[in-house]
């Protein structure tokens, strides 16, 4: 019964060990419509964002970094959004669009 469980349990940790690649070297990058004014550090989506100038990176992204919700939060920490990437993908303008109504939503309240 042991060794059954310990079978299972490295099963399951070799099944992790195989998904995680599928992110492996692949930077979500953010691209800002102005520079911070400091380089900031912050987690979206599970990973950590360095910003410096116009763009902000995750290099060590989750399954969740390439979202929306991720966006949103970048735009609420850096500011306004351009263009948020993986590889060869990019959120679309509507996508982008309310990543920054997230972000000008949070100015206004702070206010």
């Amino acid at each position: 019964m042991k060794l059954q469980a310990l079978v299972a349990a490295l099963a399951a940790v070799a099944g992790l060990s195989a998904a995680a690649p599928a992110l492996a070297g692949e930077a979500v990058v953010a691209k800002l419509a102005a520079p911070v004014a400091a380089s900031t550090k912050f987690i979206a989506g599970g990973a950590m964002f360095s910003c410096a100038g116009d763009t902000c990176v995750a290099t060590a992204p989750t399954s969740q970094t390439y979202s929306t919700a991720a966006c949103k939060t970048v735009a609420k920490s850096a500011g306004a959004v351009t263009s948020f990437t993986l590889a060869t993908k990019s959120l679309d303008a509507d996508k982008i669009s309310a990543c920054n109504a997230a972000a000008s939503n949070t100015q206004v309240a702070k206010r």
